[in-house]
């Protein structure tokens, strides 16, 4: 939960930053590449960190809209990218007017009470989630994994 503006502007710029290394690794050949037939494939989650951040930071009260109206069918890696890098730098602009007082406020998420705070939070927790899902499909899928929070395998095996 945030309690602190800064904190989360600065959480959100850090994930942002760790995501899009995540997403420059994809590449159009890859995009369905699932764990296994009929899971999420990383075109779908690519296309879900893209469009999904808007959902959560309207209902914290941070108006942005997704920055791209392509389905996960049709969009292509660069287009995945570039829906992240607006989103990311439209909430990281939005977020400038962040008092510490709004992040305490109450809203109603799903039928349930939290923090405005407590949902960027999730916002935070939920791009984190996706994201290790999809280092696990580029591995899988023979691409460069990034070190988003430190040196992968490969990393450390080449030095």
């Amino acid at each position: 939960m945030y309690r602190k503006s800064e904190d989360f502007i600065a959480d959100w710029n850090a994930s942002a930053h760790g995501t899009l290394q995540v997403l420059e690794a994809l590449t159009d050949e890859k995009l369905g590449q699932a764990i296994v037939e009929g899971h999420s494939t990383l075109g779908w989650l690519g296309w879900h960190l893209s469009t999904s951040p808007a959902f959560f930071a309207g209902v914290a009260g941070i108006q942005v809209k997704p920055a791209t109206d392509k389905t996960a069918e049709t969009i292509t890696a660069a287009e995945i990218v570039q829906a992240y890098k607006t989103i990311a730098a439209d909430i990281a602009e939005a977020s400038k007017s962040l008092t510490d007082e709004v992040l305490l406020e109450t809203v109603d998420t799903f039928g349930r009470p939290m923090t405005k705070g407590s949902v960027l939070g999730t916002l935070i927790q939920h791009q984190v989630h996706h994201r290790g899902q999809m280092t696990v499909l580029l591995r899988q899928a023979g691409l460069p994994v990034p070190g988003v929070l430190g040196p992968t395998k490969e990393m450390q095996t080449q030095g």
